[in-house]
């Protein structure tokens, strides 16, 4: 059985008498586990056909509590296991179908390449090439076309960090538009130079001995690189003359 966030579910029946639940209680519910969770992502949700609230007659969405655990299972499956939608949707296919499905299981780098992990080492997920094919929905042959690219790189011989698969996620879906891999390349090259920029601020703090400090260094690159992320998303806006939610 799927699992409400904690105290979602008493929070949640208490919303109105009949138990049901409004979008923005929802919200509340949800963001104990899933602080960056909008509504906007679960009206998404609900367009790519992910679940299914009920509607009052004048149009308000209304949710029951095994609405809220699927929504918090779907949110899991993005946060923990880097799954694109098609498979998510198929996963819980399969569960209402009661068969006995698993998630790709992610490991740490360390453990991956069979040595122990150092303390304070930060833990980096990883999946495998087998994973990573039925996570995105695609053939070897098309794996290998985007590593030539340089989209995707594996960091060990069948071993790929987690953020592949969501990225092979979003190169799946700007194909659907007529963007092809070739014309990402591109986009890469930008990454790689924003991230260029990033390290040269951190790694002085990485290559320090005091293991707070590398610590710190962690932290900082994080922040940095959310930062980068939201100029180049409002840079692409701007450019664009449009403004996403």
């Amino acid at each position: 059985m799927l699992h409400t966030p904690s105290g979602g579910a008493g929070q949640g029946a208490a919303a109105t008498d009949s138990g049901l639940m409004s979008i923005g209680t929802v919200l509340n519910v949800l963001r104990e586990e899933f602080p960056e969770v909008t509504i906007s992502k679960i009206r998404f949700l609900e367009a790519e056909g992910l679940i299914e609230p009920q509607r009052t007659s004048s149009g308000y969405r209304k949710f029951t509590i095994g609405d809220v655990e699927r929504l918090g299972h779907v949110l899991r499956m993005q946060r923990d296991h880097y799954l694109p939608l098609k498979v998510i949707r198929e996963h819980l296919a399969a569960l209402e179908r009661g068969e006995d499905v698993r998630l790709p299981s992610l490991g740490r780098s360390h453990e991956a390449e069979g040595a122990p992990e150092p303390p304070g080492t930060p833990t980096v997920a990883r999946i495998g090439r087998s994973e990573l094919l039925a996570a995105a929905g695609i053939g070897a042959d098309e794996l290998a076309e985007w590593e030539s690219y340089g989209l995707i790189t594996p960091v060990a011989e069948g071993v790929y960090d987690a953020e592949a698969a969501t990225v092979a996620a979003l190169v799946v879906e700007l194909g659907r538009s007529g963007i092809e891999p070739r014309h990402l390349r591109v986009m890469k090259a930008a990454a790689d130079r924003e991230a260029g920029l990033v390290d040269q601020v951190v790694a002085p703090l990485r290559r320090h001995r005091n293991p707070q400090t590398r610590a710190h260094a962690e932290a900082r690159t994080k922040e940095l690189a959310g930062l980068a992320v939201k100029l180049h998303a409002a840079l692409v806006q701007s450019a664009l003359g449009v403004r996403l939610p």
